[in-house]
């Protein structure tokens, strides 16, 4: 598994609009996965939750996550990441989902009635599948 940074194909390919799967770890070390937007940062990976999910609860105790990500086009082509939260930060005015929504729907999130926070993601280690 190559260390942080990814290769330009790899690159590449996170630039997309692809399917995710984000897993943190629950106080007793136990993983739990969901689906997740994301967006590539260059070096690292924005991710957003809901003020009230447990996946937060999680990464403000322990960073650590783990994403599989799948190209869109061909989901034996993906990328799987591990690596931590480093900044957590409130979504003022729901700008950092907007700019999820708008990379994955073309549009703003519609609603607008749950406070959100915004994550990033650096990647300590990734493992590329289906890449030449």
């Amino acid at each position: 598994m190559p260390n942080a940074p990814v290769s330009a194909e790899v690159a590449k390919m996170l630039t997309k609009a692809n399917p995710a799967v984000l897993t943190t770890l629950r106080r007793d070390g136990t993983p739990v996965s969901g689906t997740a937007w994301y967006l590539w940062l260059g070096d690292r990976i924005l991710v957003n939750m809901d003020e009230g999910r447990k996946s937060l609860e999680h990464l403000r105790r322990d960073p650590r996550v783990a994403m599989a990500i799948m190209d869109t086009e061909d989901w034996d082509r993906h990328v799987g990441i591990q690596g931590r939260v480093t900044t957590l930060y409130p979504d003022v005015g729901l700008a950092g989902l907007d700019r999820l929504c708008m990379h994955y729907l073309g549009t703003e999130y519609p609603e607008r009635e749950h406070e959100r926070v915004n994550g990033v993601i650096e990647i300590d280690r990734w493992f590329p599948w289906g890449f030449d």
